[in-house]
This record gives C-alpha cells, structure tokens and sequence, in this order.
C-alpha cells in the first residue's frame, strides 16, 4: 500500500472527486427513482482506500462531501452525504484487508450498500418517520449496481495507473 508523501497529491484527488460529483450532477439520474445515482466520485475514494492510508482516504473523503455540499448549497446534502459516506468508509475499511485490489468492486459494492443504509438512516431522522425505511430495498439494489460498477471503473484505473507507471519506471533516464 502506497502512502501519498504529499497534500498536493491528497488535494488533487480531492478536486477529481470534485470533478466528477460535478459532472455527474450535470446529468439526469440513470434511473428514476429519488436518490440513486452512479457515484462516480467514489471512483476516487476506493482508488484512494486501495493505494493510501485510512486517515488519507477518510480525509479525501470528507473533503469532497463538504465542498460538494458547499457548492451545491444543501445543508441536508451535507447531512445525507456525510452519514452515508461515514458508514461507507466504515465499511471499506476492514473489507480492503481481505477483499484483493483487483477485486476491489467487491468492496466498492459493500460500499455503495452502506452509503445509501447511511443516508436513509438521515432521511428517517431528518423526517422522524420510520415509513421511509420501505424504501432500504430499492436502495441496497441500487447501491449494489452503482458501487459494482464504480468499483470497477476504480479496479481498471488503478490496473492501468500500475502499467503507465511501472513502464516509466523500467524506461532509462
């Protein structure tokens, strides 16, 4: 496991998680139900889980949930996302040490599960109605079918970061 010796390499995962929560908001929801959409700022955060440290990946993280809940203006998009993303990354965390990085979708699945567990767990409280947690099997489905293809998308990143890097480092200076 590769630990990032520098902030600016932290801040410029945090500014591609950035990136892509932007243009994913650009676009409409892949399905139409409220609340699921891919993800793809988790691309980024399981990279992160798989070739930094927990404190590295857990600071990315939270970086990217408050400044995206700074740009996007929501107060309750900085509730839903934090909890979702906390017991997110509560989750990853064990799963890394035993699920292999190519396999990392496995763990980006398990991911996306807890993230959406997460943020209906704060809709229930925001609402103070248990009626919402009908809505927990649509969502795991979702979370499911997101966090696998994030995953992956993360997997083929770091597969092809590892050739790209590894031939400039076998080339002659």
């Amino acid at each position: 496991m590769t630990k990032f010796r520098s902030p600016v390499r932290l801040a410029l995962l945090t500014a591609l998680s950035l990136l892509l929560f932007t243009v994913e908001g650009a676009f409409p929801p892949p399905v139409p139900i409220p609340g699921v959409k891919l993800g793809l700022a988790n691309v980024v955060t399981v990279w992160t889980l798989y070739h930094g440290t927990a404190a590295q990946t857990a600071l990315v993280l939270a970086s990217r949930v408050l400044l995206s809940a700074l740009f996007s203006g929501g107060a309750s998009a900085l509730l839903f996302s934090a909890c979702g993303g906390a017991l997110c990354l509560l989750g990853m965390l064990p799963l890394r040490r035993v699920v292999p990085k190519k396999r990392m979708w496995l763990t980006s699945a398990a991911g996306g599960m807890l993230h959406n567990i997460g943020q209906l767990g704060a809709a229930v409280f925001a609402a103070g109605s248990d009626a919402l947690w009908s809505y927990l099997p649509f969502l795991l489905v979702a979370g499911l079918i997101c966090g696998s293809l994030t995953g992956a998308a993360a997997a083929a990143l770091s597969a092809r970061l590892e050739r790209v890097l590894g031939a400039a480092q076998a080339r002659p200076e």
